[in-house]
């Protein structure tokens, strides 16, 4: 007996051309407020080398635009063969309208579209929804983009060491944009066949105010008093034990798959920072570091674009091939964990 399953058909990334190394970071910090940073303390904490970042012209939608025109170009596919498009990440344009609807008027798409947000995990989630979507037959062919621009939340008018380390975590945000192709595929009852295997997800929503840019909702509007809404800041204990324990909370899919580490190709970790990338090698959860790809010490912690990026480099490395077994671990503000596993 046959049934639809959402199939992956492609992947593409795009990074902004300008790109700034860590240590001129800290020259831009020292020059605009009373904290400086000793030299090489950036790379130090974070293990991130330098960051991409959006132009001056640029929208979060261009990013997300570029990635997709190179993916539709190299599917062969136009804005015709396209039955929906979500635009999934942390950034966007406006409050309103949403951000798909503005990638899609760059694109030339017709089709229906909405938005998915859920911080670092916009685009895992974004896969989920098309995965629906495609096996229940209400679309055949969606398209994700993704732009994200967390660079503009990085803090650099610094007044003290304090607010150095509520701010740290950010001067590691890059800039980017991706875009994935899910098509529906008919295919026998086989249950590690080509396409979405399966999904988990968790979340701890108590851990909200850990991490937060408090600008562009309905408290921005009424006004604040705080010269640092405007900007990322986190409580970086709190915000990595809830991570670490909703982690464990979704890896037992593969068991239910009956798949282990060793069945995987490659497995792709949200990348905050390096010492994220060694605490998930590290026993507590064991990813095999001969499994990743480590994009945050080249190109920094891009949002919900590193799973993304990660996938389009483990493809063109040749790590996945066609026919691989995959993990996708995404982890977020909120804060919330998920996993997808899919035969590529």
């Amino acid at each position: 007996m046959s049934h639809v399953r959402a199939q992956f058909a492609g992947v593409s990334a795009y990074l902004p051309e300008q790109y700034v190394t860590m240590s001129r970071r800290e020259e831009q910090i020292a020059a605009a407020g009373d904290f400086a940073p000793p030299p090489g303390l950036l790379t130090r904490l974070t293990g991130v080398r330098g960051v991409h970042l959006i132009g001056d012209d640029q929208q979060a939608s261009d990013l997300a635009t570029a990635a997709a025109r190179k993916l539709l170009a190299e599917h062969g596919s136009g804005p015709d063969d396209i039955d929906l498009m979500i635009f999934a990440a942390a950034c966007q344009d406006l409050t309103e309208p949403a951000t798909s609807h503005i990638v899609a008027a760059k694109l030339g798409l017709t089709c229906p579209v909405f938005d998915v947000k859920n911080a670092c995990n916009s685009v895992l989630n974004a896969i989920q929804t098309a995965q629906a979507l495609i096996e229940t037959r209400q679309y055949r062919t969606v398209l994700i983009t993704c732009g994200e621009a967390p660079s503009l939340y990085t803090r650099l008018d610094l007044p003290d060491a304090h607010s150095f380390a509520r701010a740290l975590p950010s001067y590691g945000f890059s800039d980017a944009g991706c875009a994935l192709l899910l098509v529906a595929r008919e295919t026998r009852d086989d249950p590690l066949g080509p396409g979405v295997l399966g999904g988990r997800f968790a979340a701890d929503s108590t851990c909200w105010p850990a991490a937060t840019v408090r600008t562009g909702g309905t408290i921005a509007a009424r006004g604040t008093s705080d010269p640092g809404a405007a900007y990322f800041r986190m409580e970086s204990t709190r915000m990595r034990d809830s991570i670490r324990l909703l982690t464990t909370r979704v890896l037992p899919l593969l068991d239910e798959l009956a798949l282990g580490v060793d069945d995987l190709a490659f497995i792709g970790v949200h990348q905050v920072s390096l010492a994220d990338v060694e605490t998930m090698c590290g026993p507590e959860i064991g990813v095999p570091r001969d499994k990743l790809v480590v994009t945050v010490t080249e190109h920094g912690n891009v949002a919900s674009a590193s799973l993304p990026l990660q996938l389009s480099i483990a493809l063109e490395s040749g790590l996945a091939q066609p026919g691989d077994l995959v993990a996708l671990v995404g982890l977020a503000a909120g804060s919330s964990a998920g996993l997808v596993v899919l035969r590529l």
